[in-house]
């Protein structure tokens, strides 16, 4: 983790100071946004892999993030490769059972607990699976606004209690 963690700072100083020599010429704005957009997707592009670490910093946000793009591989707005990783209980072999019913995601078998349940498909089905209903039943339009909105607000109650 060291050296990815020290490869994605390194990254990002080496963005920001491309930057420096336009700051100048630039508004505030502009300026703010430039800095933003190519450091911001550097930092969440790991969050995937810390999914599950009891040591991570900023677990709601990694939950977040996470929870996103697990739901939207569901609705068809995520790459295919990704996509592919993701199942449902109702599009599996299992329409038998009473499970089938809902709306929970099948939540893969691994061989190594430490690694092999922090991988994508594990630990995205698991963690929508845990969110309530209310959370991940969305309206027709505009579902993927009121997830997050109902995320965030779930992951902050959650955190925050009182």
């Amino acid at each position: 983790m060291r050296s990815q963690v020290s490869r994605t700072v390194s990254g990002c100083f080496a963005v920001l100071r491309q930057l420096c020599s336009i700051r100048r010429s630039v508004s505030d704005s502009v300026f703010h946004s430039l800095v933003v957009s190519p450091v911001m997707p550097r930092l969440d592009y790991g969050n995937a892999t810390l999914a599950g670490l009891s040591l991570a910093r900023s677990p709601e946000r990694i939950d977040f993030k996470l929870a996103v793009l697990v739901y939207r591989c569901l609705h068809g707005l995520a790459p295919r490769y990704l996509s592919d990783y993701i199942q449902s209980v109702t599009d599996s072999n299992r329409r038998r059972l009473q499970s089938s019913s809902s709306s929970q995601l099948v939540i893969r078998r691994t061989r190594l607990s430490t690694v092999g349940d922090r991988a994508f498909p594990v630990a995205g089905s698991r963690l929508l699976n845990s969110l309530p209903p209310d959370v991940t039943s969305a309206p027709t339009t505009g579902s993927n606004a009121f997830f997050r909105n109902h995320l965030k607000t779930f992951l902050f109650s959650r955190s925050f209690p009182n």
